[in-house]
């Protein structure tokens, strides 16, 4: 069973690596392919429906996964572990400050040298769900970016800025379709997450 977790879990990483390179090294051409690929899974979706309820229902859809994929990868008691461990290691560091304490600095930074493995295995535990997780966004991304970019007459009324087209950049890269999926994404991500019983709580 191990084997099995174990090889599902490198193809994941190995096809999410696989589209974040594709992305930077073969460019505009390769997110192209792939967003035509997810424009024949969508079907008619996109026009029976506003363009904004279809981002709404795109950061639904990724929160959805997103949060199933975290709740199953990551071993929350080991990250609750682990930031409880660091908690009480920066009380103590800064009580030792106050007191001028130079042999407990000493030992603390000690301590504090020992943790590193840990702090290592964390970041592990957070950057094998995004690779995961690419794998499903990035191409819906791609195909969001060449619909919109096919249909620029698309506007939303956003607060203080008024009427945007939703292609036209809000600042570099991000465009206005973006800020609407992120407004979506993060109340409803929450939603998902608590209704999950996600973090570790």
């Amino acid at each position: 069973m191990t084997n099995w977790k174990d090889t599902l879990e490198r193809i994941g990483l190995a096809l999410g690596i696989s589209m974040l390179l594709g992305m930077l090294i073969l460019g505009q051409e390769f997110r192209e392919a792939v967003a035509e690929s997810v424009a024949v899974l969508l079907g008619p979706l996109p026009d029976m429906l506003p363009i904004h309820i279809t981002l709404f229902i795109m950061a639904a859809i990724t929160g959805l996964y997103a949060s199933l994929i975290q709740k199953y990868t990551i071993d929350w008691e080991l990250m609750r572990t682990f930031s409880e461990k660091m908690k009480e290691f920066q009380k103590e560091y800064r009580e030792a400050q106050l007191a001028e304490n130079k042999q407990k600095l000493k030992k603390l930074d000690e301590q504090r040298a020992a943790m590193m493995g840990d702090q290592g295995r964390m970041m592990k535990q957070q950057f094998k769900p995004m690779a995961y997780i690419s794998i499903l966004t990035l191409p819906l991304f791609f195909w969001a970016w060449m619909f919109i970019k096919a249909n620029p007459d698309f506007t939303m009324v956003f607060p203080f800025w008024g009427e945007k087209s939703l292609c036209e950049p809000v600042v570099l890269t991000i465009n206005y379709w973006i800020v609407w999926y992120m407004i979506c994404s993060l109340p409803v991500s929450q939603v998902i997450r608590k209704a999950l019983d996600i973090g570790g709580a």
